[in-house]
């Protein structure tokens, strides 16, 4: 329960729209190696979330198991760190419950993209108004290298110390292959102008919008993306008028191609030529229907709110 009396089950006063510091939705101190992509990712959420003057106490960050969720810990906002692979469900129910909620899932390759993929699919046929994070360093690197979904083929791990069998899954022709996806986005926690830009489209699009962030393990992926970080012609940035902006990459990134985020099949064929990294907005479809808009709950006040979670609670009381 926050100071001013609210709480996930409502809220007592109304909230002004008062400005925040980013030091305002610093948590625990991060624990990640040093040199980890997540350190980018958090400090980009957390400029997103002053420069939109996101109240705490009306923000919720939900996310799985692995490195990259335990990021509810290190944010001042409400949080939710449970199961592998299941943080799509517990955020559908957050934001069900709560559709007045900003809801923001992070989750690693191996979270989303393994156990998880069921709920990720129709989680995205569901379009609910979340935004989520992939955070892809295509490893198992919490439970120390592992082979995950991502993992490039070929590439050694200590699951598979003869190199990876199976190509790896793209999670961008993933998203886009599921019906009704509305938002599906690439970009790389090593370029912090492109990444915030991204974070911040896919929190004003109304609908599940599906970012897939690549980032460097230190420990064990260093090399993977190594290329696109030493030779910035081997990434290609995807610019619109309704993209992600990217005047100020023009000099670091000479590689530009024109999409038109509105065209399905072009998203597609980007997504499956992996010869070069693309990033940018691939698709949104802003008119996708939103499940959330056919379901008509029940509306109460935070005291029944409370009065129906404690006579929950008291069911298993021992």
């Amino acid at each position: 329960m926050s100071g001013d009396g609210c709480s996930l089950l409502g809220c007592g006063v109304e909230d002004e729209d008062r400005p925040h510091d980013m030091s305002e939705y610093a948590g625990a101190a991060a624990r990640w190696c040093p040199g980890c992509g997540d350190h980018a990712v958090l400090t980009s959420v957390q400029r997103l979330l002053a420069e939109e003057r996101l109240a705490p106490e009306s923000t919720v960050f939900v996310s799985g198991i692995g490195c990259s969720s335990r990021f509810p810990h290190y944010l001042r906002t409400y949080g939710f760190h449970g199961l592998h692979g299941r943080a799509l469900p517990v955020a559908t129910g957050v934001k069900l419950e709560r559709p007045d909620f900003d809801v923001f899932v992070v989750m690693g390759d191996g979270d989303c993209c393994s156990i998880g993929a069921g709920h990720w699919l129709h989680a995205t046929r569901y379009n609910m108004d979340l935004t989520v994070l992939l955070l892809d360093n295509a490893i198992y690197g919490l439970t120390k290298d592992q082979t995950s979904p991502t993992t490039p083929q070929g590439f050694a791990t200590k699951t598979q110390p003869k190199g990876s069998w199976l190509p790896p899954l793209n999670p961008l022709t993933t998203a886009l292959g599921v019906t009704n996806a509305s938002f599906v986005a690439q970009t790389a926690e090593w370029v912090p102008a492109h990444l915030y830009e991204t974070l911040k489209a896919a929190y004003h699009h109304d609908g599940f919008s599906f970012v897939r962030i690549l980032q460097r393990c230190p420990v064990w992926t260093p090399t993977i993306f190594q290329k696109a970080v030493k030779d910035s012609t081997s990434v290609e940035v995807l610019v619109h008028d309704e993209g992600v902006p990217a005047a100020d990459l023009g000099r670091a990134f000479p590689n530009r191609i024109v999409h038109d985020p509105r065209d399905l099949h072009a998203a597609r064929r980007l997504a499956e030529d992996t010869s070069r990294i693309r990033l940018g907005l691939l698709y949104r479809d802003p008119s996708a229907p939103r499940y959330e808009e056919t379901r008509a709950l029940p509306k109460h006040t935070a005291e029944e709110r409370m009065r129906v979670l404690e006579a929950e609670l008291d069911r298993y009381a021992v």
